[in-house]
């Protein structure tokens, strides 16, 4: 029972990291402080573009256009928003299968309720994955491409689906030792 109650608040924790990674304005940053008059700093993430001057003001504007988006972008937010919902699933489905929640009945019921919400926070840790690495991918390969003329970002966005993979390990790990 506190294998699983361990296993439900890591994969808990995975989401909710991975739920602030959406909010979050700062997925790549870049400095062009070689400029004397108008020194700044450029960010974005999967939603707008900013600028900051020497003053702090922000400005940020949002993607004008959904049809003038790359499909790195669209795949992106789709993969984002698909690993956040999922999370949330896998958290529905973790607390009912639980043990110390008696809302699944019978142990079977229970063991396979449990064994679908470990294949849920399996997709969604997946889906997180794909997105954060892919865009690192695509950043690092823009910063080191001497012929990529725009403007060069450095990555700062992580890869917060270790929990996920985590618990899932040790939840299928009891699942088999429960079943078997």
């Amino acid at each position: 029972m506190y294998v699983e109650i361990g296993c439900f608040v890591s994969c808990l924790c995975g989401w909710v990291l991975n739920c602030s990674t959406l909010a979050t304005e700062y997925w790549v940053i870049s400095e062009s402080a070689s400029v004397v008059l108008s020194a700044g700093d450029y960010y974005s993430n999967l939603w707008m573009d900013c600028v900051t001057d020497t003053t702090g003001v922000s400005d940020c504007k949002y993607f004008p256009s959904m049809m003038d988006l790359p499909v790195f972008l669209h795949v992106s937010r789709a993969l984002a928003v698909v690993s956040v919902i999922f999370g949330f699933w896998g958290a529905v489905l973790a607390l009912i299968g639980m043990k110390c929640t008696k809302i699944g009945g019978s142990e079977l019921v229970n063991a396979r309720v449990t064994f679908a919400a470990a294949l849920t926070y399996m997709a969604s840790g997946f889906c997180g994955m794909i997105v954060y690495s892919w865009w690192g991918e695509k950043t690092r390969s823009e910063f080191v491409d001497p012929y990529f003329l725009e403007l060069k970002y450095v990555n700062v966005s992580f890869i917060l689906v270790i929990l996920y993979i985590w618990a899932l390990k040790v939840a299928l790990c009891n699942f088999w030792r429960s079943s078997g």
